[in-house]
């Protein structure tokens, strides 16, 4: 463990960190996102809209087949304890949702696809 002492807005904290050696936690984290991918190729062409962060669907506001226009909230992605509305980039219409209601998703992840 190391120890460090943080100032965060004049207040001093002690903090430990420990070192973890090795990398297998990290290959658990990418088979879900590497097993996740091909499903939504099967889905529609278009706009690939991918997540921006790791975290939990908390909503999905549009299904396949809709109607949307830029800057409409598609879904709503929780990360951090924050609620992050991912918007459509563009007007068009969505030909997949790779996603459903309370999936946890990775960086990166298909969302949907605009066309």
């Amino acid at each position: 463990m190391k120890k460090y002492r943080v100032n965060v807005n004049g207040t001093a904290y002690e903090v430990e960190i420990e070192e973890m050696t090795g990398a297998p936690a990290a290959a658990p984290v990418a088979a879900p996102a590497a097993a996740a991918a091909p499903t939504p190729a099967a889905g529609g062409a278009g706009e690939s809209i991918n997540a921006p962060m790791p975290g939990n669907i908390l909503a999905v506001n549009v299904a396949a087949g809709d109607t949307v226009k830029k800057g409409q909230v598609l879904m709503v992605l929780e990360a951090m304890k924050m609620e992050n509305e991912i918007m459509a980039p563009r007007d068009g219409k969505v030909t997949a949702v790779a996603v459903a209601k309370g999936a946890a998703v990775e960086s990166g992840a298909l969302l949907c696809t605009i066309q």
